[in-house]
């Protein structure tokens, strides 16, 4: 049926059946690829996926296993993105020898009548989804009009012919007209098909094509582009901008080869013609919308169910900036990190969880000389240069800022009180409107716009790459977008003109005008699968719409804007699902799928009458901006959690007339407002700094915060929890087996469940459940957890057959998906199901055994083994092969860590070395010896752990904590144990958000320090980890492992000696451990005698 296909125009549901129930899938999924694709709306999805998940059914049912994983990488994937647990369940079929013994397949009966059941919920899909209205039927045709087509397409053909023929001779429809050349190019003349064709012959009118002149070749090759749905509509009138572009250092790919405008009729004029091919077509077909608005509900494809209470509208504090703010963007993964940009050009560096400005950096130009001579004019006499736009790049090492005039710098930012300076560029004469950052050709660049009326793309260097001319007005704003591998600029003037641009030298794909006809800024879903704007016109009438990308046209247009605004509303997007504005003193909330309001908050008063509002991307935390000068922060209560506002006093005494910068912090009705001055800051480069000591005495200025208002009343004392009233914490029921220690502990990735492996060899599963008193169902010290069981009974148990336990090294890793856990304990590793506890596979015996175990981190198939004979091996599990065999230790390997920043492993051994190896040629890049403190043989474990920027090294060993710059392997801090925390270091590990460092030590002792700087802030006392019987008991106890939960920075879980596991948490009063201490506080002044102070600073001076 290639013509029903190719035409979209009737979907025949009787041959659609008879392949269905004939199992021809391929061609079931071609014949609806004419009518629809999978992510049309979520009808086409439920289509595709019951279709594909019949086809997985079958091959499992036929024992076909490398057929099903095939199915369900190829096929099946996709829909992961939208219900992950689903995806996860139906991978889990794949350990069953007969599927139906999952529950909900217990029914499923031979293949003809679960084909014959899928077919009744297809039909009801098909009949209810809009895009199959009115082709369920035949409908009726005029007479001759197969004949008028085919004329029309015989003329449409000869037009194109490079050397047309005053009479073309036809003799066959089954390949494309060509007239064969001449002695000279002659006017195409109408073509009529001959009488041996059609019965009936009769002459067609020529479709637009002048009496004189050759009509030419297409103007470009037809080929792909993202914007080809837009382009469509464009009418044939619409004039080709001209773009100018530099030489660009970016070689475009081949499919993005531009391609003219395309009319939907031939113009009127030659020269605009380009013939669209039948790839061009195919790759119109892959850019259809995401989501449709006409959808019904499907639960195994939808995400969960939501409530207003899922809204960030509760106020959680009140921040003072002290200058009007104009941008706000949170970091793409410390979801409580904001940067602000403000209206007297400064930009700061907020920890909203602390309260703390992290950076202050005000506006500075770097190179005048550098600047051009208009932007040195400019400075002299125009008005003070402010911010325009402050954005993080997609890896949130970058920070992007646009300013009023001319220029635009780009800090890298390598810490949580660290932008370093990179470039600064005199961008655009006049101001910089917009800033982003974008990935041609998987390069990370910078697109800008400007009142000059340009688009620019720069490389991270400074160069200019692209140079896009066309817009008749000053460029408010642009929103760089890809689709597949599809790179594109969409970019916004102040006279309400849209346009689009390629990386390419072809101008303009697009000319449309945005509702209002003036400012408007444009917007993607997270997802990148909507597209939306929003805007104000002149008179003052507010729009926000979504657009239908296949078409170019406006999807639907939502309401609720009241009152005719002075300035431009803006708006952002969250979660896939929600839309927020902010007009008339208040913050809209609307549901992408309803035009209607859903609800709005005045964020208790004070907002500006036009805020500018920013979500975090996990969408539960909100900047908007105050009238104050300010901004606050309205969260939902998952985001209070990771807030954790704190209760604070009034300290009206410590105000002082010359304090003229403030922080205002305020919250609920507990928290009072806080006034105090704050010190700007300047980054300096990291120094080898031993327990927080600067040995070369370096005066590092940090910003004054509210805590250091009360440091002014009393000294800094460190926080100590030394009662169980002072934390929260729960003791994981059935835990207790003084057989058996707790050598391994991890959350798993989702933050529901721990897994402890115990030195018997035995994994235990601990998963807490969703309900009213823990409704996000993660790990909370609030709740007893449940031991998690298959209703069977089987227990993980490692292989440990001939294996010594007590000098068994055990190891561990648990996959992406929370799906399969690999483990071992001195005999071979085994791979584990986590929903039935059964092993999938073992491999890799002994000798040697495995000592350490990583996942690659882009490739779940490949594993990182740390042997006890010093080797590591990189082991393919699907091809049940080692890859590649590491040698450089000495000794057993301790510890893997990856940084795909670096491209690089790092590994660690009982030898106290540390070797850095290639991850594309595992070749040895490095390696060096940690520096032990004087009179320590190099003996004991030490591990090794990335902190989330992928660029900073956590190295622990029994002796000491340190941070390292992987990219030289410089040791930048290090911290020895001294004080109420002598004792030897069991264990440490990052905080999810790589702020805090958790350290256990033999003497139960544990200490929370900060990550940047290893100060101490809390230690935890004995009595907090150990159970009453072990503290008066005369074996000692100890935790031998800690771990971080995955998403709450504040939480961690121990596992200890006697087999016990603990979760511990802060007060909900507190929500922290301690605080930072100043740098005048008695521990950072106390010099530590060590050789490895000395040593150290002499070879940091010497760089």
């Amino acid at each position: 049926m290639p013509l029903e296909k190719e035409s979209g125009f009737f979907f025949n549901v009787k041959y659609f059946e008879e392949k269905v129930q004939a199992g021809e899938w391929d061609e079931v999924e071609q014949y609806l690829s004419g009518f629809t694709k999978v992510d049309d709306n979520r009808y086409s999805m439920k289509i595709f996926f019951e279709i594909r998940k019949q086809k997985y059914l079958e091959a499992l049912d036929r024992q076909e296993k490398a057929k099903a994983v095939e199915i369900l990488v190829g096929d099946l994937k996709v829909f992961s993105t939208f219900n992950e647990e689903l995806y996860k369940e139906i991978t889990q079929l794949l350990t069953l020898t007969n599927f139906r013994e999952n529950e909900q397949l217990s029914k499923y009966g031979d293949t003809k009548t679960a084909r014959s059941i899928m077919l009744i919920e297809l039909k009801k899909l098909i009949e209810a989804n809009p895009l199959f209205r009115d082709k369920l039927i035949l409908p009726t045709f005029k007479s001759s009009r197969l004949r008028t087509l085919i004329n029309q397409s015989l003329n449409w053909q000869h037009q194109l012919c490079k050397n047309p023929r005053p009479n073309p001779d036809i003799k066959t429809l089954f390949t494309d007209h060509s007239c064969t050349s001449s002695n000279g190019p002659l006017a195409p003349t109408p073509v009529n098909l001959p009488i041996s064709a059609v019965a009936k012959p009769a002459a067609y009118t020529s479709l637009g094509v002048g009496a004189h002149g050759p009509f030419p070749p297409a103007a470009a090759p037809a080929n792909a582009n993202a914007l080809a749905g837009w382009m469509a509509n464009v009418s044939a009138s619409s004039s080709v901008q001209a773009a100018v572009v530099s030489a660009s250092t970016i070689p475009v790919p081949q499919n993005q080869v531009s391609i003219l405008k395309h009319p939907r009729t031939p113009p009127t004029t030659p020269g605009m013609v380009d013939y669209q091919n039948a790839d061009h077509e195919q790759l119109m077909k892959r850019f259809r919308p995401g989501h449709s608005v006409e959808e019904v509900s499907y639960p195994s494809a939808r995400q969960a169910s939501w409530s207003l209470d899922d809204l960030p509208r509760m106020v959680a504090m009140t921040l003072h900036q002290g200058s009007s703010v104009i941008s706000m963007d949170f970091h793409p993964s410390h979801h409580t990190l904001l940067l602000v940009g403000s209206v007297n050009g400064e930009i700061t560096l907020w920890e909203l969880s602390l309260r703390e400005r992290l950076v202050s950096k005000p506006f500075k130009i770097w190179d005048m000389q550098s600047c051009s001579l208009p932007f040195q004019a400019a400075v002299v006499k125009d008005a003070p240069i402010s911010v325009s736009r402050v954005t993080w790049s997609p890896d949130g090492n970058f920070v992007g800022v646009a300013f009023t005039k001319h220029l635009i710098h780009l800090y890298a930012y390598t810490g949580s009180n660290e932008l370093a300076q990179r470039i600064e560029v005199d961008a655009h004469i006049g101001g910089v409107n917009d800033l982003a950052f974008a990935h041609p050709n998987k390069q990370l660049c910078i697109v800008t716009c400007g009142d000059d009326k340009l688009i620019k793309v720069w490389d991270l260097n400074g160069r200019r790459l692209f140079h896009f001319e066309g817009h008749a007005a000053p460029v408010y704003s642009i929103c760089p977008h890809h689709k597949e591998n599809i790179q594109f600029i969409f970019s916004t003037a102040i006279d309400g003109k849209i346009k689009a641009w390629l990386y390419d030298n072809m101008g303009s794909r697009v000319d449309y005008d945005a509702p209002g006809h003036w400012c408007t800024t444009m917007l993607y879903s997270a997802d990148g699968s909507r597209l939306f704007s929003c805007g104000t016109s002149k008179d003052g009438e507010s729009f926000l719409v979504e657009w239908n990308e296949s078409e170019g046209a406006i999807r639907r247009t939502y309401n609720g804007f009241r009152k005719k605004s002075t300035g431009v509303v803006q708006f952002d997007t969250t979660q896939n699902r929600l839309l927020a504005a902010g007009e008339d003193g208040q913050i809209k909330f609307w549901d992408m799928d309803n035009i209607n309001l859903l609800t709005s908050t005045d964020a208790d008063g004070g907002l500006q009458g036009l805020p500018r509002l920013r979500f975090n991307k996990e969408g539960n935390i909100l900047a908007v901006t105050t009238v104050d000068n300010g901004f606050k922060i309205l969260a939902n209560a998952t985001g209070l959690r990771s807030l954790r506002t704190v209760e604070t006093h009034t300290f009206e005494a410590l105000r002082s007339p010359t304090e003229s910068t403030a922080i205002k912090v305020s919250g609920p009705s507990t928290v009072s407002p806080i006034n105090c001055k704050v010190e700007r800051s300047s980054p300096v480069r990291p120094s080898p700094i031993l327990n927080g000591v600067d040995p070369i005495g370096r005066s590092v200025e940090k910003p004054r915060t509210v805590e250091d208002v009360i440091d002014r009343t009393k000294p800094w004392q460190l926080s100590e929890i030394l009662d169980p009233v002072q934390c929260r914490l729960v003791t994981m029921p059935g835990s207790t087996d003084s057989s058996s220690k707790v050598v391994r502990l991890l959350y798993t990735n989702s933050g529901v469940g721990i897994l402890a492996l115990g030195s018997n060899g035995i994994q235990k599963l601990w998963k807490w459940a969703r309900n009213e008193q823990n409704p996000t169902g993660k790990a909370t010290a609030g709740v007893v957890p449940q031991h998690w069981q298959p209703n069977n009974g089987v227990l993980m148990t490692n292989d440990i057959s001939g294996v010594n336990l007590e000098e068994a090294v055990p190891c561990i890793a648990l996959s992406k998906n929370d799906s399969y856990v690999m483990s071992a304990c001195g005999g071979k590793v085994s791979l584990f199901n986590m929903m039935t506890f059964k092993v999938m596979t073992t491999f890799m015996p002994p000798p040697p055994a495995s000592t350490f175990l990583a996942f690659h981190p882009k490739d779940n198939n490949i594993i990182a083994i740390g042997m006890e004979d010093s080797t590591i091996h990189i082991y393919n599990v699907r091809v049940d092969e080692v890859k590649s065999k590491l040698k450089g230790h000495q000794k057993r390997i301790t510890g893997l860590a990856f940084s795909t920043h670096l491209n690089i492993l790092v590994s660690s051994g009982a030898d106290a070395q540390i070797c850095v190896w290639s991850i594309d040629t595992w070749e040895k890049r490095k390696a060096i010896p940690i520096q032990l403190p004087a009179g320590k043989s190099p003996v004991g474990d030490t591990r090794v752990q990335f902190h989330s920027d992928q660029l900073r090294l956590l190295v622990a060993h029994e002796t000491q904590l340190a941070i390292y710059d992987a990219s030289k392997m410089d040791r930048i801090r290090q911290w020895v144990p001294q004080d109420a925390l002598s004792a030897p270091i069991s264990y440490s590990t990052y905080s999810c958000n790589s702020q805090l460092v958790y350290a256990t030590f033999c003497d139960a002792n544990v200490g929370v320090f900060d990550a940047d700087t290893l100060r101490l802030r809390c230690r935890i006392a004995p009595s907090i980890c150990l159970s009453p019987a072990a503290l008066s008991g005369s074996q000692a106890v100890y935790p031998l492992v800690v771990a971080a939960h995955p998403l709450e920075p504040n939480q961690f879980a121990v596992g200890l000696t006697d087999g016990s596991v603990r979760v511990i948490e802060p007060t909900e009063s507190e929500g922290k451990w301690g605080s930072s201490p100043p740098i005048d506080n008695g521990i950072l002044n106390r010099t530590t005698s060590s050789s490895t102070t000395s040593n150290h600073t002499a070879d940091q001076s010497q760089r």
